[in-house]
């Protein structure tokens, strides 16, 4: 088994569990942006701890940032920036799970954004992929009071759904690039790149909330308790993440990454005591089935 496989798994297990989190702080009172921020600000200096002690241990000084990091490593942090806030949005308008699942449109996402940024060729087996994910939420997206025309898919939820999946796929992109731009180690050029850009997240988020919601970092501040454990939960998901992009092509690693479904219905099941309608299953049913032929075709 190579090792961004098992790298992969943990860090689509501790990002369901981050987003558990976040959800609970939008529920106690903190805003989109300040659940938001709770993800960064918290992952800095843990990043910043382990790529100190990373360097000691490896007797290594640090890799050096050029134009070409700063370029992708701040794409792919805007990006993620604004697909946290509508994942977080998300999540007040659906269930836990089926949020997660509008999210997982990053996969499909990611593909189209392969062919026309890199050229990469989607297979007839990829191509029917994105056709049954499509597919698949399109029912999702169908909301559960109904509606009639357009708007019955036109909503918000498929909305913020289907943008956090592209600015996911944006940030993965980015994310990879950055790494690749550094020298040495694959874990010391993904533990910097993480550094880095947690850092950059935290001062313009900690910016953004100053201006737009003034009193909101110090909620988030006082809410320590909770927010730091998104915070951790963050940070060893992004060093997951961030580890695997430096190992193996940005696709192979969000396709695998879908196994957070499984850990997303899980925890609407167990933990948040959700019911799922039979709609919502077969709307899952057809982005799993799109996730498996998406794998084969890659």
């Amino acid at each position: 088994m190579e090792l961004w496989v098992p790298i992969t798994v943990a860090a689509a297990f501790s990002q369901n569990l981050r987003f558990m989190l976040q959800r609970h702080l939008a529920a106690t009172g903190l805003s989109t942006g300040g659940a938001t921020f709770a993800r960064f600000v918290f992952a800095a200096p843990l990043a910043a701890a382990l790529l100190a002690v990373l360097l000691e241990v490896r007797e290594e000084t640090l890799p050096t940032a050029g134009v070409r990091f700063w370029a992708f490593a701040i794409a792919g942090g805007v990006a993620q920036i604004c697909a946290t806030m509508l994942v977080v949005a998300l999540f007040s308008l659906r269930s836990f799970a089926v949020g997660v699942v509008f999210k997982k449109t990053e996969v499909i996402q990611t593909a189209l954004l392969g062919l026309v940024v890199l050229g990469e060729r989607v297979s007839a087996t990829g191509l029917l992929a994105i056709a049954v994910g499509v597919a698949g939420v399109l029912i999702l997206s169908d909301p559960p009071e109904g509606g009639a025309g357009w708007r019955r898919f036109a909503n918000r939820a498929a909305i913020y759904g289907l943008a956090a999946g592209a600015l996911f796929g944006v940030s993965a992109i980015g994310y990879r690039g950055a790494s690749l731009a550094l020298d040495g180690h694959f874990l010391l050029r993904s533990v910097t790149t993480l550094m880095w850009v947690t850092v950059f997240q935290s001062v313009a988020m900690a910016l953004w909330l100053g201006w737009r919601e003034p009193g909101e970092v110090t909620r988030v501040l006082r809410n320590w308790k909770v927010t730091a454990l998104v915070g951790l939960t963050g940070m060893i998901g992004s060093l997951g993440w961030f580890t695997a992009f430096t190992l193996q092509n940005a696709a192979y690693v969000k396709a695998l990454g879908q196994i957070e479904l499984v850990f997303s219905f899980l925890a609407s099941w167990l933990v948040f005591r959700e019911k799922t309608t039979t709609r919502e299953l077969l709307g899952t049913a057809c982005v799993v089935v799109s996730i498996v032929l998406l794998v084969l075709a890659i």
